[in-house]
């Protein structure tokens, strides 16, 4: 290709790891001169309806989660490749729609769905383009990014190239680029492995689950009076404020809160500790940023693959319950933080914080040589 390639990005509000992804392409990308267009057919399309399911899934999977891990389950049987599902109608035309009026070079999408989309798009028009999809779970994968009519899958690490290659999907097309994490994460420098730890900085981000907030902080507060908690509320932050607040006068000095902030590279990397549910960006975040995190809040199914992740590298564990955390936190700082060095030392040498760079790098490659 003699100029540069221009790239439509598709990605979908249903967990913050596909927007996460989207949003980290397309800054490698425009960092390489490309243009890229990151849309969400979904939110164009059906904006009701989308914000719609939107509270219905973070109420699901917050409060009830193993109501969702039977719709999760149930998804497996589905048939994407059927066109007019219902609720997809408006996205699958608007995505069409798009496609003909940017004319990209070739798409990429964070999506599993969107691929079924532009397998019948391609079919009509008879003009295919490569199409790159991102996997955003690790290890336990759905089978809809499994069967996803695509040229290529770029997948979050080994354990999960595996899986897919062990489902019958060639080697040759799929990709471990890593997750597509911000790509300031391969320029910043992490808290130091041999970092006296004092204070011990706790990085906590809450669910809307307004009981477990002070809960899980005192828990974490009360592991050792070294440690200082930073609350990052974001989304959440009118409703869970008045018990931060209650936190932050109980322990005067050491906590700290955040609402919604842009600045997650940069506190993922200055705290010795990440407290977080067990989502695809946060956890790749945390392995970006080298910082062992701890999972309080695991949503059957897609979540799972991500725990297992943290717990392959041994760089972390699931902790829902605050004597869990207290325990965890206070066997990481015994013997000067020993269990906590090892873990810092096993994010060293998998050595994965660049994966949005990786992906671009692949994927500008493959179209240069077409």
């Amino acid at each position: 290709m003699s100029r540069k390639p221009r790239l439509l990005i598709i990605t979908a509000a249903f967990g913050e790891g596909h927007n996460s992804a989207a949003r980290n392409l397309s800054l490698a990308l425009n960092a390489r001169e490309v243009e890229t267009k990151v849309a969400d057919p979904c939110v164009l399309s059906a904006p009701h309806a989308t914000s719609f399911l939107q509270w219905g899934y973070r109420l699901v999977t917050t409060h009830f989660p193993l109501l969702w891990e039977k719709i999760y389950r149930g998804t497996d049987k589905c048939d994407f490749s059927r066109p007019d599902l219902p609720l997809m109608r408006r996205p699958e035309s608007y995505l069409q729609t798009l496609m003909d009026e940017y004319e990209p070079d070739a798409v990429i999408s964070t999506y599993p769905i969107y691929p079924y989309f532009l397998h019948r798009h391609f079919n009509e028009t008879r003009k295919k383009l490569p199409v790159f999809t991102v996997v955003t779970d690790s290890i336990e994968i759905n089978a809809s990014w499994l069967r996803a009519p695509t040229d290529y899958f770029l997948v979050t690490d080994r354990a999960t190239l595996e899986t897919m290659r062990c489902w019958g999907i060639p080697e040759e097309k799929i990709i471990n680029t890593g997750f597509a994490v911000n790509p300031a994460f391969s320029t910043m420098k992490p808290v130091s492995q041999e970092d006296p730890c004092k204070p011990f900085r706790v990085l906590y981000f809450p669910t809307a689950k307004k009981p477990f907030i002070r809960r899980h902080s005192r828990a974490i507060l009360d592991a050792s009076p070294d440690v200082h908690l930073t609350i990052v509320m974001g989304k959440n932050f009118r409703l869970l404020q008045s018990r931060a607040r209650e936190i932050k006068a109980a322990y005067p000095g050491r906590v700290k809160l955040l609402g919604w902030t842009k600045k997650v590279p940069q506190l993922l990397t200055s705290h010795h500790l990440i407290v977080g549910k067990a989502g695809g960006a946060t956890v790749h975040e945390a392995i970006a940023a080298r910082c062992p995190m701890l999972i309080h809040h695991l949503v059957p199914g897609q979540e799972e693959g991500n725990l297992q992740l943290l717990q392959q590298l041994g760089a972390g564990d699931l902790a829902e319950m605050p004597k869990d955390l207290n325990e965890a936190i206070s066997k990481m700082l015994a013997d000067d933080a020993t269990r906590w060095r090892k873990m810092k030392q096993t994010l060293a040498n998998h050595d994965c914080n660049d994966g949005a760079i990786k992906a671009s790098d692949f994927i500008l490659n493959h179209l240069q040589k077409d």
